[in-house]
């Protein structure tokens, strides 16, 4: 049975995010249509089609005349990533805290559960997927379509941070008990502890996972940190 193009297409994007997002393919790293055909046994046209979807997804990033690169993360990124998405999570539970009905609240606790299975199972480039899941709940739930697109537009420096952030804490996966309060507090009755709770939240090992990378730029050029 033949499969089809776009099934074929998806799974190479698959195999070649979980090889950027678990260090296979590092950070910075340059990535040829030729190379990779070797590297996953594949034909270069759906490579082409699934290299072009993670340059969208904001994994790979094109520069002319330098080639295609696996995006490296600097601290000045983390950072921003922190702060935008502060203020962009918060503004979508103000958008849906009044709306919250138990909906919500099955669909917000299934994707915990998700997390939580994939943290139990030590799949990392799955509980990157998973905790992006949870906290996309709250944008979808907005059905705020500009607001969707900016979350989706970060949705990949995302899945890098959090990738830096496991390799920072020597770990697979985040805690298990890392979104239990999150979780408990966007399902209350106080919205100002929501915006507390999602300050304290993505500022948890942020300061780790900043001299990870400070760490990592360190290796590479000595003379400039001397």
């Amino acid at each position: 049975m033949r499969v089809p193009k776009a099934t074929f297409r998806a799974h190479i994007a698959d195999g070649l995010r979980n090889a950027i997002l678990s260090g296979e393919i590092a950070p910075g790293a340059q990535v040829t249509e030729q190379s990779l055909a070797e590297q996953f046994g594949v034909s270069r046209g759906p490579l082409r089609e699934a290299m072009r979807q993670l340059i969208d997804e904001g994994l790979l990033v094109t520069v002319p005349y330098t080639g295609t690169h696996v995006v490296e993360l600097s601290v000045e990124d983390v950072r921003e990533i922190y702060s935008l998405r502060v203020t962009l999570e918060i503004f979508a539970f103000e958008l849906v805290w009044s709306q919250r009905d138990e909906g919500f609240r099955r669909g917000l606790l299934a994707r915990h559960d998700a997390l939580t299975h994939c943290i139990d199972a030590q799949d990392d480039v799955g509980s990157i997927h998973a905790e992006l899941q949870l906290h996309g709940f709250v944008y979808e739930a907005s059905a705020h379509k500009i607001l969707i697109k900016t979350w989706e537009s970060i949705r990949g420096r995302l899945q890098l941070y959090w990738a830096a952030h496991h390799r920072a804490h020597g770990i697979r996966g985040p805690r298990r008990d890392g979104h239990d309060s999150y979780v408990a507090t966007a399902l209350g009755e106080d919205l100002a502890a929501m915006r507390a709770e999602i300050h304290n939240h993505m500022a948890r090992g942020g300061q780790q996972t900043e001299d990870f990378l400070l760490g990592l730029a360190k290796h590479k050029d000595p003379a400039t940190f001397a």
